[in-house]
């Protein structure tokens, strides 16, 4: 059975846990996050190429990222877990984009009670880094630069992966960014739903604890004042082309960010 770290409907991190020691006598530079963060990266890496990298290494390692950010000063706020419990099948999971931390923190939340993957860049799978432990998790692989191929690719392996019980984690955003943008989020992710005729379940995420790097955007700079916020919604039916859908789901991401930007 997967471990389920989050039983609750919400979780939040207590105001008084601990800093990891090392990290504060860094004088809150990322360096003590950045190496912890790669010792975990590599393990899963080795276990991945070793073909020893399933649902519950997946799970583990993302708790274990989860953990370190805590212990370096960061405050989760996760609300609607118990939406996840609702869903009667694989669902379509649509979300804004930040940084790297939510993608390294769903698998977790996710993962202990449904198969769940992702759609993600070619450029994540040819990672030297975080390739294997990406492709171990039979993604679907866009290109992100020719609209049209990436949506018949997602349309093909969409309707594959949720028929065979497999939920999807799809970023409609082109890259992560701060600021969310309506306009440039796609409907890939309701079409896919239609089509496959299964729920979505919205996501809004603030994460920007963990920015987006200026050369290099796995390795940004972390913001210790900088709550996290995660706000999984209830599932959605989608009718038709989803237009409706994608705007329910526009208006949830662009409330919960309205309400936690008010701080």
């Amino acid at each position: 059975m997967k471990k389920n770290f989050f039983m609750l409907d919400s979780y939040h991190t207590a105001e008084n846990t601990p800093r990891f020691l090392l990290d504060r006598l860094l004088i809150n530079t990322r360096l003590f996050f950045m190496l912890n963060f790669f010792k975990i990266v590599l393990k899963s890496r080795s276990a991945a190429v070793k073909g020893h990298y399933d649902t519950e290494a997946w799970i583990l390692s993302s708790y274990d990222i989860f953990k370190l950010i805590e212990g370096c000063g960061g405050r989760f706020h996760i609300t609607g877990l118990d939406n996840l419990q609702k869903c009667k099948g694989p669902v379509v999971f649509i979300s804004n984009h930040m940084s790297t931390l939510e993608t390294m923190i769903f698998p977790c939340l996710i993962a202990p009670i449904m198969d769940v993957t992702f759609v993600v860049k070619d450029s994540l799978v040819e990672h030297p880094f975080f390739g294997p432990i990406i492709s171990a998790q039979n993604p679907i692989v866009v290109s992100r630069k020719n609209s049209r191929a990436d949506l018949q690719i997602v349309m093909k392996k969409g309707q594959e992966l949720l028929a065979n019980g497999i939920s999807i984690v799809v970023f409609p955003q082109n890259t992560r960014t701060v600021s969310f943008v309506p306009k440039e989020f796609n409907s890939l992710g309701v079409k896919l739903a239609s089509k496959a005729k299964v729920e979505v379940v919205p996501i809004a995420i603030k994460t920007d604890f963990w920015g987006n790097g200026k050369y290099l955007k796995d390795l940004g700079p972390i913001n210790r004042k900088q709550p996290i916020h995660m706000a999984f919604g209830e599932p959605l039916s989608i009718n038709g082309l989803g237009k409706e859908g994608n705007s329910q789901i526009i208006e949830f991401i662009a409330a919960h960010l309205e309400e936690w930007n008010k701080g």
